[in-house]
């Protein structure tokens, strides 16, 4: 993985990829290439690092009207340029970008490509070599190309050059997200609508097994046994100035801002008659759920805890939150009537949607939780709950994550409500406040990275603590902190640091606690005195009326239930300035990807 594009139309095709390329910069990616295709030939350019460093090495006197490009993500070989995309055939004749992974390339190449000298580490290479041997034995290239995907096993979006072909870019999908771009003088292909949005806002989504002839005034798709499907465009609903940083340094910055409006709007959207409700089919399929399991992964799954305590406290209905990566293979006995709720920023995580499909196959009901209309797990789930947080560039999670939380809660109490369930507060209003108290927050910025100043400046690693509803917000603390400032950082239920983990516990170090549950308060006060007295250095993050004398924080006062909205937020905000204070790539940390589409 993590980035693909492609143009074939009468422009300037280099610079469009490199533009395309420049929007899919938030997934994360540790090289970038681009080929593109005139009556010379094919020419490649591709560079380790970013597309900054790529666009020096583009030869700006290459003209062409047809191309292909991508930013990798390693994950067969290390980050550098022999590695990068796109690659190339032995004979030269085909080029080829490709994100996903091919599980079989090492049996591929023993059974296939003995004596063919391979350029690179990667398992994208063995694909374009088969390509090539296949057209070699007479085959048209949309047959060595079927013929091809029809021996691989694994994830793939790809897109292919031939040299012989001046006129078309054939592409392919299995898992891997991929979309075909549609114009009156010109195609393109992206990974992520945001890529093309320059050229188009008409889409053609791509189904599994499915391969595309792109020319520039036809788009063909066919299913690998050369069955022709007939699609229709979508408009993407994106506004490109969401996907500008307007005034703001860094992308993770705006998006922390915006978490107020997004708590705000997810009320507009999901207002019915002045009351909160969700689609009759999505609550008839709750209700009749006799075990709810939430799937997901890193920051979703956190949301998916508090997701879990939801439901639970507010619908009455038990549920069980999951891994994705280890549900998939290690499966538990299952409720005779479950409902799987599978929650994503992207709507493209392999990871969840590889349990998707298990399930699906299993019969049982399945709804997505996500940002993006349209993606797959939407598209092959029975029913979607959007987040309407708009898109979310930076590759550290924050107002998905509120976002997240905040439906979940409106699914909990809507749920509640109809199965009978007394609930003694307007949810409608008490995520007004807590909009208002997430404002309170990003409105004292200053404050926030005094803190980070304070107890980071020199940390080598951190601690955050809580406990019930608390304990899920100190996951998601951690994690922020660790994926942008690289502080090795962990998140703990405040009474098992003694179990063990208060051995690493010494003279400075830092422990974030999070005191927001009246009920558990003293508790947790007691743990952080725990800490304090092996020599670390405590900041306590207090809701109003639970504070007392000496806590370095004080965040408003909201329903004990929607305190993982706002107490989040000063952690999201504590993060950004420690990694902000170590000169770390904010919006784009070393190693991650923003859509995680492989497994």
């Amino acid at each position: 993985m993590c980035g693909i594009v492609g143009y074939n139309g009468n422009l300037d095709a280099k610079e469009i990829l490199l533009k395309g390329l420049e929007k899919l910069e938030y997934r994360g990616y540790d090289s970038a290439g681009i080929a593109v295709h005139n009556e010379e030939g094919i020419t490649i350019f591709k560079e380790k690092g970013r597309i900054a460093d790529l666009r020096t090495t583009v030869d700006s006197e290459v003209e062409a009207h047809i191309g292909i490009g991508h930013t990798r993500w390693a994950t067969h070989g290390v980050p550098n340029r022999l590695n990068a995309h796109p690659h190339q055939s032995a004979s030269g004749r085909f080029t080829l970008v490709h994100n996903g992974v091919i599980e079989n390339y090492h049996l591929l190449q023993k059974a296939y490509l003995k004596g063919i000298p391979m350029q690179s580490d990667t398992d994208t290479e063995v694909i374009v070599q088969l390509v090539d041997l296949f057209s070699k034995e007479g085959l048209s290239t949309v047959e060595a190309f079927r013929k091809t995907l029809r021996l691989v096993h694994g994830s793939y979006a790809l897109a292919l050059l031939d040299h012989e072909d001046a006129e078309t870019i054939y592409v392919a999908k299995n898992k891997s997200p991929l979309l075909v771009g549609v114009g009156d003088t010109f195609n393109v292909v992206a990974s992520d609508a945001m890529a093309m949005l320059q050229v188009t806002d008409q889409f053609i989504e791509l189904h599994d097994k499915e391969v595309v002839i792109v020319k520039k005034d036809s788009v063909e798709i066919s299913t690998l046994d050369g069955r022709v499907v007939e699609r229709k465009p979508f408009k993407a609903e994106l506004d490109a100035s969401d996907i500008e940083k307007g005034t703001y340094p860094h992308y993770m910055l705006k998006e922390m801002d915006e978490q107020p409006s997004v708590v705000r709007k997810i009320i507009q959207q999901y207002e019915q008659q002045e009351e909160l409700a969700i689609d009759e089919d999505i609550l008839q399929a709750i209700t009749e759920a006799d075990r709810i399991y939430i799937i997901a992964a890193g920051t979703s799954y956190h949301a998916g805890l508090v997701g879990k305590e939801y439901f639970e406290k507010m619908a009455g209905i038990p549920v069980e939150v999951h891994i994705s990566s280890e549900f998939g293979y290690n499966m538990p006995i299952l409720s005779e009537k479950p409902l799987f709720i599978f929650i994503s920023q992207s709507g493209e995580t392999a990871d969840s949607r590889q349990v998707l499909v298990k399930i699906t196959e299993m019969g049982h009901p399945t709804l997505t939780v996500t940002n993006v209309a349209g993606s797959t797990l939407s598209r092959e789930s029975d029913y979607t709950l959007l987040l309407h947080a708009g898109p979310e560039i930076a590759v550290a999670s924050t107002k998905a994550y509120v976002a997240q939380v905040a439906v979940l809660a409106i699914a909990a109490y809507v749920t509640g409500k109809a199965r009978g369930v007394a609930l003694d507060f307007d949810m409608k209003q008490e995520l007004g406040l807590a909009a208002n108290a997430i404002q309170s927050i990003v409105d004292a910025k200053d404050v926030m990275e005094e803190i980070a100043e304070d107890y980071l400046k020199i940390a080598r690693n951190a601690f955050f603590i809580g406990r019930n509803i608390d304990f899920c917000v100190a996951l998601e603390g951690a994690l922020k902190l660790k994926e942008i400032s690289y502080i090795q950082a962990e998140g703990f239920a405040g009474g098992e640091l003694k179990h063990g983990t208060i051995a690493l516990i010494e003279e400075g170090t830092p422990v974030f606690a999070l005191v927001t549950q009246e009920q558990v308060a003293l508790n947790i006060r007691g743990n952080v005195k725990e800490v304090v007295a092996r020599g670390a250095n405590a900041c306590i993050i207090a809701m109003e009326g639970l504070e007392e004398d000496g806590d370095t924080l004080i965040i408003p006062r909201v329903h004990p239930l929607l305190t993982p909205l706002v107490s989040v937020v000063p952690l999201q905000l504590i993060s950004y300035y420690a990694a902000l204070h170590r000169r770390c790539d904010v919006d784009k940390p070393r190693n991650l990807a923003k859509s995680v589409t492989v497994e």
